[in-house]
């Protein structure tokens, strides 16, 4: 093999991560579906020629995307022109993790040799099942949540079988668009096979192989070197909790443990997290992704590194329970998986803040999803939105205001407007829902929307309401979201966070209201100009400045004599904390 040096290794690494970024862009431009061309829910990455990920980005809930491939397909059978497709949860144990994530991956080659593969995923918006949208909290089974396609071979030396996609298709409830998709993601794909195999041209196939070995190794070494410098010898212990399954029963607890050994090795333990629920909000967790998770916290700040598949690489073992949260048996179902997802990502912080006394991030809220399905001027519509919500304090800084997850985005306003049958009445920050801290959490979100059309079923999924995010090091626990209709009317009901089939008419009002992040530190030590600022800003009402911060604003100004009665009273403080939410939904 041609060993790869230094300034070529950084020129490839570049190139694998503008080839990927060029899949996106292609992605995101040729796509039908709002939830993929507006809120960007899609991923590409590039894999070796063995199929380890070697350059991806910031998106960890995943694992091997290859291996449910060449189970069927070994990998020294394939041919150039191939394209495999699957969306299969069980089949690729959790690789993908709900249905609606079409997975697409094609070998690429340069002069009859596998130099690599290249793979694009991307959420489609129905794919059939029990409701437009193919995800509801009434799901009972997996088979509820949409067709399910197992491993297949869509292409054979670039002749797609048509047939197959046809019987897709079929299942949706929106063909036309699912048809866009479809092509939209066999394109980008194709363009990252065509981008590899011009960096096997230009560098040569043995230093692309040795390129991506070296950074699949460089991204372990990093990572064990970060574990072993956040996490003593020992095992460190965290729990977490979401509130429910939609469907009665809950909270469900996630309880995980990371030992490391005397001789430097990492066991990641998740085997005494509650049983499976009935209803779907059940992550099947492939093994791969508390290293992911944990790498993608080691290596943040760290410019040159890429997170691949030599993060899971640094965890030696995980350890899950058959018939758990985390592993549960098929066909539990699945379409919620995203609560216990983002409950994961706060507890492994957890994990961190206790090996380190604090110095780590506060937990963040789960992004919140409405479905909204009906008919409109003799055309079936499906608004599905993902709405932001705030992420934890961070030991430095304040935590990030109305995030959707890592990388994707809002609705703007004027697109929801001109595509679904809704009028916005209100959209900004949910005041009061970032946690009180040193520094403040970040604050959710609030969207009110009138329905324009006659009738239309809503779906919601809100977590973190009983069991709100957690804050550090003194830091206040974030604010809870909530769902009402017809708000401040003789109409007004709150509605569980956790429902489908609310029927909605003509000039009915829905409001969501999205949770913040946690706070770190002490709010009593956070700087009454920067808590000023905060109420001016629409962060923080005057009455929780005073209440949660200890500062009193008198006529727009900070009353210095009040602000130090309020704070000669202040409250003990604990590594974590968690106070009883005053808007929190029973």
């Amino acid at each position: 093999m041609t060993a790869c040096d230094p300034v070529t290794l950084e020129i490839i690494r570049g190139a694998a991560r503008a080839a990927q970024a060029e899949m996106e862009a292609l992605l995101e431009r040729t796509a039908m579906s709002a939830f993929i061309r507006e809120k960007k829910d899609f991923y590409t990455a590039l894999f070796d020629a063995d199929g380890a990920m070697a350059v991806g980005s910031d998106l960890p809930i995943f694992g091997d995307i290859v291996g449910p491939v060449a189970e069927r397909y070994p990998i020294e059978t394939m041919r150039e022109g191939d394209l495999y497709w699957y969306n299969d949860c069980y089949g690729s144990r959790g690789a993908v993790s709900h249905s609606n994530d079409q997975v697409f991956l094609a070998p690429a080659f340069h002069e009859g040799r596998r130099v690599g593969f290249v793979m694009g995923w991307a959420h489609f918006s129905d794919i059939g099942g029990l409701r437009p949208g193919s995800i509801s909290p009434d799901a009972t089974d997996h088979f509820q949540e949409g067709i399910i396609v197992p491993p297949v071979r869509l292409m054979r030396g670039g002749e797609t079988n048509e047939d197959l996609l046809r019987t897709f298709w079929r299942n949706s409830r929106f063909p036309t668009q699912s048809q866009g998709d479809t092509r939209a993601l066999m394109a980008a794909v194709r363009l990252g096979e065509k981008r590899l195999a011009e960096m096997a041209g230009r560098f040569g196939a043995a230093t692309l192989a040795d390129a991506f070995a070296q950074l699949l190794a460089r991204t372990e070494a990093a990572v064990r070197a970060g574990l072993r410098a956040i996490f003593p010898v020992g095992t460190t212990r965290f729990a977490d909790a979401i509130d429910t399954d939609g469907q009665g029963n809950g909270p469900f607890t996630l309880r995980l443990a990371l030992t490391r050994t005397e001789d430097d090795r990492f066991i990641f333990d998740a085997t005494e997290t509650d049983d499976q629920a009935p209803g779907p909000v059940n992550l099947l967790m492939h093994p791969d992704v508390p290293g992911m998770a944990l790498g993608l916290y080691v290596l943040q700040g760290q410019p040159g590194q890429v997170l691949n598949a030599g993060g899971p690489r640094a965890i030696d073992s995980v350890l899950l329970r058959e018939g758990s949260l985390l592993a549960p048996r098929a066909p539990a179902p699945l379409g919620l998986r995203g609560l216990t997802m983002m409950r994961l990502l706060a507890a492994l912080h957890g994990l961190v803040a206790v090996a380190r006394g604090g110095e780590a991030p506060a937990a963040h809220s789960a992004y919140v999803v409405i479905a909204l399905r009906g008919t409109a001027d003799g055309r079936r519509f499906l608004l599905s939105d993902g709405i932001g919500v705030g992420y934890g304090a961070r030991p430095f800084a304040d935590g990030t205001d109305a995030v959707y997850f890592v990388a994707q985005e809002n609705y703007p306003a004027e697109f929801m407007e001109l595509t679904y049958p809704v009028r916005l009445r209100a959209y900004g920050l949910n005041l009061d829902s970032g946690g009180p801290g040193l520094h403040r959490g970040g604050c959710g979100v609030v969207r009110e929307f009138e329905v324009l059309a006659d009738e239309a079923m809503l779906a919601v999924r809100i977590d973190s309401v009983r069991n709100p995010p957690w804050g550090v090091a003194g830091g206040m626990n974030g604010g809870s979201g909530r769902a009402v209709v017809n708000p401040g009317t003789d109409r007004e009901r709150i509605l569980a966070p956790l429902s489908d089939g609310t029927i909605l008419r003509r000039g009915d009002v829905f409001r969501i209201e999205t949770g913040g992040g946690g706070g770190w530190g002490h709010p009593f030590d956070r700087p009454p100009a920067r808590v000023l600022e905060d109420v001016l800003g629409g962060f923080v009402s005057t009455d929780a400045a005073a209440r949660d911060y200890g500062v009193a604003i008198r006529d727009g100004a900070v009353d210095a004599a009040a602000t130090a009665a309020l704070r000669a009273h202040r409250p003990p403080a604990a590594l974590f904390h968690r106070r009883e939410y005053r808007d929190a939904v029973a």
